[in-house]
């Protein structure tokens, strides 16, 4: 039985506004997001049971064991065919744009091509709900506590993924939430193309993004910075940081600003493309 690869692309909230919060302590949220070109790779190999290798550029530190979202995923499925995963890590844990989620949405599409069924969704919630958002990684509203998807048209976005090496405790961010009760986004308009859309996103907000600074402060300095390159129309923060992101006109501008940024800060990670559907690319294939 041939070895199974599969694409975990990183996910980027464009826009996140906090609508509430429910009585068991779930925030509500009203997000859209898109998915970038850069992400990790699994590789699952047929085997007699689960295990979990973690490798790759940003592999350090990442549990292998059943802490793992990887794993946890795995858990949900029924017995049957087992698999070696080796988890590439190509983008930073902790960080705001979905890593782990992406990584067990991945796992799941991987093991049903393995298994020759469907991939799962009964039992995704107990994973997050950022999990059942990246099982198809295409841009999309995310309501509730992400539980309701509503595809999306977005045209393709040239954007500038950065990262300052800090990992950023998603509950620290909402304990400095000052206001749980914000509007939601407005409905969608038809997008032409890139900068109308980018023009649409400028006027919507992230409401993490202060309560983020607030804990790290370094995050206002990535967004300074990514503000001042040449041909930026919108630096952000994505889910509840600490990566920033940098929205342009063209993959050229973004390349370029890329190039700018590695210059001023080469200890920062940094990753281009354009935001938008990576079903295809994500899609599990044999090898």
């Amino acid at each position: 039985m041939p070895a199974i690869e599969v694409f975990a692309p990183a996910k980027v909230n464009l826009a996140l506004h906090v609508t509430g919060r429910r009585a068991d302590g779930y925030h509500l949220l009203d997000s859209l997001v898109a998915f970038a070109p850069v992400g990790d790779r699994l590789r699952l190999d047929p085997a007699p049971a689960m295990a979990l290798r973690v490798t790759g550029p940003e592999g350090a530190g990442v549990p292998e064991g059943p802490e793992n979202l990887v794993l946890r995923a795995a858990a949900l499925l029924p017995a049957g065919q087992g698999a070696a995963i080796t988890l590439e890590k190509h983008l930073p844990p902790a960080s705001g744009i979905g890593g782990g989620s992406s990584d067990a949405a991945a796992a799941l599409r991987g093991l049903a091509l393995l298994r020759g069924g469907a991939v799962p969704v009964a039992g995704l919630e107990r994973l997050g709900a950022d999990v059942p958002m990246c099982l198809v990684p295409a841009p999309a509203r995310t309501q509730g506590i992400g539980e309701e998807l509503s595809p999306v048209s977005l045209p393709p976005l040239p954007a500038l993924l950065v990262n300052p090496r800090l990992e950023v405790p998603t509950p620290a961010v909402f304990r400095a939430l000052a206001c749980r009760e914000n509007p939601p986004l407005p409905d969608l308009p038809a997008f032409a193309d890139a900068p109308s859309c980018i023009d649409w996103l400028a006027q919507m907000r992230n409401d993490l993004q202060a309560p983020a600074i607030a804990t790290a402060p370094v995050i206002a300095e990535v967004l300074d910075l990514l503000a001042a390159l040449p041909g930026c129309r919108l630096a952000r923060m994505s889910g509840s940081g600490a990566t920033c992101f940098a929205l342009f006109a063209s993959e050229g501008e973004a390349r370029a600003a890329q190039a700018q940024l590695r210059a001023m800060r080469p200890d920062w990670w940094s990753a281009c493309g354009p935001l938008g559907d990576q079903t295809a690319a994500a899609a599990p294939r044999r090898l």
